[in-house]
């Protein structure tokens, strides 16, 4: 009885059909774990982009709630307004009064940048000037004093623009205004919606992804334009395979005070096409073993166990992803196809896993990039210092430090770009330095040097304050005064040009076990929250260069640390530098 089980024959079809059931199984087994995957890579890429558009609209906000108390106070106090309410346009009281408040409002505008306008209208002479240079053509300017004269007319303002920022259309092209009225004049202020949303363009936000601003009734006030600046059509198109893959993630952020809000629409793009290169790859297998069956109802005595042994080798995984490891076939050309598709599988999962880590690590160096740009302890440091002048009736030096301090957190939180100029970086430590100097007063002082063809090279915003920041940390006592250096050259090292950086400190220097470590590119001890700032710059700067820009770290004979960086020219296509 034991011998007639095993000995059991069973017709070809039973074979197919086996053979058909574990190919659509494949299938769609791995369509759900593709699925699942890049679902869980694509939310997280969402969330940190999320996160730092949320950066972005809170610092708007900010900028909004200061100019609306800035307009207000104005109008209701400034001297020269009063002059130039009461005296004619062309009287020489009215224009040097309106000399006087365009001087301010240039120093406004010098903080906030040449895209915010500032405007004077006064009701009962029907006459608009600006207080600061116009960044807008004089048809636009036209077409804003007749839309001044009808909201007023109409009795609008109060209820559409009183304290609120709302939109405008002027010659073809969208503004963000708000208008604060006091009595019968008023201070406008406008932005073109395209510069507002520029900075979020910067963010990679897939190949079809865009950042644009909306209004109420879903309505763009401005151009849906991906990160390279292709020109996209935010109404559905037709209907496409990619179209359904390519799942969209639309991220909403409010403004305070706003008849407009943001719109983020995120649309990787890469995910898809691997999920579909795999399907394909899957697909190919089912139609060859489909192939493979119609061949056994041929050739069922010949070539029926060959066959059968291949077309189980590309229906059959094991749990880690290989190939299962069927006896070897007596026929050449199946055993070459067994190995060749063995082989191409396992390459694909390997590009496949590479890519979905490369894009991980990216997501993580930039998250650990803008967590270091937010540093609550240094700005209250700074509060307290102010507040110490403060006790000591030192005017000159608390107006210094809160503009050196508004100054170093306007650079921190307004650099989106991979790339800044040399010359403002080095200004940004200059000013870091001379807030910490008021601080520590004379227990250090600086030294930098810039030399001519160095201050337009670009430089990863921050590097250099990461070095700065740590000599001030380790270097700077009170017991004795601390020199800190900085130089920066262009040399030729092997053909090639490079910029040269030198920080150096005469404190105590590198302890041995660190300094082994980082001479030897072995990571540091970070478990109690130090040496995170080195390590994030070491990964950035191989994120931007690869192996091309490298770092020495030494200590000098006469006492300290000394640090030195060669960094290349930065890539062809770089991110936009600052202006």
């Amino acid at each position: 009885m034991a011998k007639q089980a095993e000995s059991k024959l069973y017709p070809i079809q039973h074979y197919v059909k086996i053979i058909l059931v574990i190919s659509f199984s494949a299938l769609i087994l791995d369509f759900i774990i593709s699925f699942a995957s890049i679902a869980i890579v694509k939310q997280q890429s969402a969330r940190d982009l999320r996160d730092t558009a949320n950066l972005y609209i809170n610092r708007i906000n900010s900028d909004f709630s200061y100019l609306n108390h800035f307009m207000g106070w104005t109008l209701a106090n400034d001297e020269n307004v009063k002059v130039m309410e009461k005296h004619a346009t062309d009287e020489t009281e009215f224009i040097k009064a309106n000399s006087a408040l365009y001087r301010r409002f240039v120093e406004l505008q010098q903080s906030y940048g040449q895209a915010y306008n500032f405007f004077l209208f006064f009701k009962d002479k029907n006459f608009l000037l600006n207080c600061a240079p116009m960044g807008m053509t004089y048809k636009e300017y036209q077409e804003l004093q007749q839309q001044i004269n009808v909201y007023i007319k109409d009795k609008i303002i109060y209820d559409q623009f009183y304290s609120r920022w709302s939109t405008v259309q002027l010659a073809g092209k969208f503004y963000l205004i708000n208008i604060v009225p006091y009595h019968d004049s008023y201070i406008i202020c406008l932005i073109a919606a395209d510069e507002l949303i520029r900075p979020l363009r910067q963010i990679n936000l897939g190949e079809n992804g865009y950042a644009s601003l909306a209004t109420a009734d879903g309505s763009l006030v401005t151009s849906p334009i991906t990160n390279n600046g292709k020109l996209l059509n935010a109404k559905p198109g037709g209907f496409s395979l990619m179209n359904v893959l390519q799942t969209k993630t639309t991220v909403i952020g409010e403004f305070t005070n706003a008849s407009f809000f943001v719109k983020l629409v995120i649309q990787f793009g890469a995910f898809e096409k691997i999920m579909i290169a795999q399907l394909l790859i899957v697909l190919l297998a089912l139609i060859v073993a489909c192939s493979l069956c119609f061949i056994l109802l041929y050739f069922k005595n010949k070539v029926l166990q060959p066959i059968k042994s291949f077309s189980y080798n590309l229906a059959f995984w094991t749990e880690d992803g290989e190939p299962l490891d069927i006896a070897s076939s007596k026929i050449v050309e199946l055993e070459k196809a067994n190995k060749q598709f063995s082989h191409l599988v396992t390459q694909i999962k390997t590009y496949k896993i590479d890519i979905y880590e490369r894009e991980i690590e990216k997501q993580r160096i930039q998250l650990d990039y803008t967590k270091l740009q937010i540093k609550p302890h240094f700005f209250l440091n700074c509060l307290t210092t102010i507040h110490s002048m403060a006790q000591m009736d030192m005017t000159g030096e608390i107006q210094q430090m809160a503009l050196s301090t508004s100054d170093y957190f306007r650079y921190i939180f307004q650099n989106g770009q991979d790339f800044v100029r040399m010359e403002d970086e080095i200004e940004h430590v200059r000013i870091y330095l001379d807030i910490q100097k008021n601080r520590y007063r004379d227990s250090f002082d600086y030294r930098i040097e810039l030399a001519e063809p160095s201050r337009h090279t670009p430089i990863p915003p921050l590097v250099l304050q990461t070095f700065i920041e740590n000599a001030i940390k380790y270097a700077v006592s009170r017991d004795n005064e601390a020199l800190i250096a900085l130089t920066v050259d262009r040399r030729i090292i092997e053909d090639e040009p490079m910029t040269v950086i030198w920080i150096s400190d005469t404190g105590p220097g590198f302890p041995p076990d660190v300094l082994a470590k980082l001479q030897h590119g072995q990571p540091l001890d970070q478990t109690h929250g130090t040496q995170i700032g080195i390590m994030n710059t070491v990964q950035r700067l191989e994120y931007l260069y690869g192996k091309n820009a490298y770092i020495r770290f030494s200590n000098r004979e006469g006492g300290g640390a000394c640090i030195t960086l060669y960094l290349p020219d930065p890539p062809a296509n770089p991110t936009e530098m600052g202006a």
